[in-house]
């Protein structure tokens, strides 16, 4: 290996760490915004998209 290993396996290590982060960060707020609908839904708030039901624009 070359004189440079250490410091491209560290570019690589933090790239990994941060890339995991940001996946984790994806799912865990997936998970939110969807608690966050279902308690909208519950309180009867329903999506505007769902009351045009005839096709009419």
């Amino acid at each position: 290996m070359s004189n440079h290993a250490g410091f491209i396996l560290a570019a690589y290590g933090v790239s990994f760490i941060a890339l995991a982060i940001l996946i984790g960060w994806i799912f865990v707020d997936q998970r939110t915004q969807r608690q966050a609908l279902q308690e909208l839904e519950l309180r009867g708030v329903r999506r505007r998209s769902e009351a045009k039901t005839d096709g009419a624009s």
